[in-house]
């Protein structure tokens, strides 16, 4: 009976230690698995963190070129908004000075108009206000040129060589 005990504890060991070597085994290649399962997703985080950051480098560099461009542009818009301001800076001077002009013109028409009493070269005794024509050049062609130049002083040959001139030099910024 002992041999028998001993054989079957015998036994008994030996599938107790086969059975904790195949434990052991098992939990092994669980271990070793779980560390490639680990080393492979650790590579694919690693991947999507190089993809992401490749992606953020293309973008910062496309948003550098946009706003290059966009500066660029603001620049070539703030120098044509500039070049148009000066042009409206003229633009009015010349507005003042053909007003002034034009105010003159009709303070001497108004000279004339009430000077005349409603005649072309005055009232009164004939040719009174501002002078016959005798006056102007004694008769003939030549005298209508002066008061031709006050009713119309587009007529005149030295109105229309004087240009209206305007300068971005006048203005200071």
């Amino acid at each position: 009976m002992g041999s028998s005990s001993g054989t079957s504890s015998g036994s008994t060991l030996i599938q107790n230690s086969g059975s904790e070597e195949n434990l052991q085994a098992l939990m092994d290649q669980r271990k070793r698995k779980r560390m490639i399962s680990n080393r492979e997703s650790a590579r694919r985080s690693r991947m999507r963190k190089q993809k992401l950051l490749d992606d953020l480098m293309i973008q910062a560099a496309q948003l550098r070129k946009d706003n290059h461009q966009l500066g660029n542009n603001v620049n070539i818009v703030s120098q044509h908004c500039m070049s148009l301001e000066t042009e409206n800076s003229i633009l009015r001077v010349q507005m003042d000075e053909l007003t002034h002009r034009l105010e003159s013109l009709n303070e001497i028409l108004g000279s004339l108009n009430a000077g005349s009493g409603g005649g072309f070269y005055g009232g009164g005794s004939g040719h009174g206000g501002f002078g016959s024509p005798e006056e102007f050049g004694g008769g003939g062609g030549v005298t209508d040129q002066p008061i031709e130049c006050f009713f119309n002083p587009m007529s005149c040959a030295y109105v229309g060589n004087q240009p209206i001139l305007a300068s971005a030099d006048m203005f200071q910024y």
